[in-house]
């Protein structure tokens, strides 16, 4: 089946008795009474072995395993396990593969909040990292003896740098030891796949794309045949559990990503382009640009783009990328994306990037563009520069 079609008819139901709802039911549980006790064993030990099997409400019921299935099929891998977040999914996968003495590899355009994971919570116990350069191409050099994990994002978090993924996965996979995870949010799973070009793991953050109705917390795993009982043993151990509603909502709104995806991407572009021809932007930081230094790649490895990209404002400072944002009156500021909705958050560059100094570059802006026209948004933005360039520095 071609894409849009595993969208529509993934993860559902099958036929009993003849019929089937179109929608899996909601299953709610803790619970789940067996007849026999050899019954209650021999799930167990399904569910043991990796299967989607339903003993008990924390390892998941009918209506988490469609969700999985679902998520399974978009992302071609082997097995998917459903996390309470994104973070909660990185932090997983992190516990899974780490343990005292070993070492990390993070890129660093990493998601901010997964840097605070690494150079504090592994840091503190004894594991070490080092960051790389997501368009450094030569990462193997950094690999040491004790090098257990790479940790990919692609798009990078807010400039949007590609990294080469077939590449990397062949320096990976020279060494057994080493397992190559990558966050696939920016791409949840429609228009870009990691672990065809041979990523171990992919994460998406459901919260986004999949749900896109801003309503729903959540995150998945895909793991391959090799790294996929590792995975699933993690879960168990640490009794991660995912409430079957927010499984149901993801799955009704993930129905009409094909709809809802390539409209953002059409939106986006069109208001990327105009900022780009702006005065008052240094670059707009976006791969689906012809003028984005990875937009070559993009063109080869991606299907499609999403609605998210950062602006890098020409002269502002912190402040001044403030009051723009504060300006805006069709842009929601807040956390997250990915929902029907625009939104605005300046990004504290110089903190967030270990190895490309931002100090001497201007204060950068991250936009989500949402559904609205596009015209509408321009204009939004329009008054919104203008208004902060005319009120100068902060």
């Amino acid at each position: 089946m071609k894409r849009d079609t595993k969208l529509v008819h993934a993860g559902r139901p099958p036929h009993v008795d003849g019929r089937r709802p179109v929608n899996p039911p909601i299953v709610r549980a803790s619970t789940v009474d067996f007849e026999t006790i050899e019954g209650l064993e021999e799930a167990g030990r399904a569910g043991i072995a990796g299967e989607q099997s339903f003993t008990y409400g924390v390892h998941g019921t009918p209506t988490t395993f469609a969700l999985e299935s679902f998520i399974t099929e978009l992302e071609r891998g082997y097995g998917t396990r459903l996390f309470s977040s994104g973070l909660d999914a990185i932090s997983s996968v992190f516990l899974a593969l780490l343990k005292p003495g070993d070492h990390v590899l993070v890129v660093d355009s990493v998601y901010a909040p997964v840097r605070s994971l690494v150079t504090r919570f592994l840091a503190e116990r004894g594991i070490a990292y080092d960051f790389y350069s997501p368009r450094d191409v030569r990462v193997e050099r950094f690999f040491r003896p004790e090098t257990r994990l790479v940790y990919a994002e692609t798009p990078g978090s807010v400039t949007m740098e590609l990294q080469d993924i077939r590449r990397l996965s062949h320096a990976v996979r020279r060494h057994e030891r080493i397992i190559l995870a990558c966050d696939n949010t920016w791409s949840s799973g429609y228009c870009f796949r990691p672990l065809e070009h041979g990523a171990h793991l992919s994460i998406i953050a459901g919260t986004k794309y999949l749900c896109g109705h801003s309503d729903v917390v959540i995150g998945s795993v895909t793991a391959d045949e090799s790294v996929y009982p590792l995975l699933h043993q993690t879960r168990a151990l640490l009794g991660s559990a995912v409430s079957p509603d927010d499984c149901a909502l993801t799955l009704r709104g993930a129905r009409t990503l094909h709809i809802r995806y390539p409209e953002h991407a059409r939106r986006a572009l069109q208001v990327a382009e105009w900022l780009e021809s702006h005065a008052a932007v240094a670059q707009v930081h976006y791969p689906a640009l012809p003028s984005s230094p990875d937009h070559s790649q993009w063109t080869a490895l991606y299907e499609g783009a999403a609605g998210l990209f950062g602006v890098e404002l020409a002269g502002f400072n912190d402040g001044q990328a403030r009051r723009f944002v504060n300006c805006l009156r069709l842009f929601g500021k807040g956390a997250s994306w990915g929902g029907f909705e625009s939104l605005a958050l300046p990004c504290d560059m110089v903190s967030n990037r270990s190895i490309e100094d931002w100090s001497s570059r201007g204060a950068v802006v991250r936009l989500h563009i949402g559904l609205e026209d596009p015209g509408d948004l321009i204009e939004d933005l329009g008054q919104a520069l203008r208004a902060a360039s005319a009120a100068g520095p902060s």
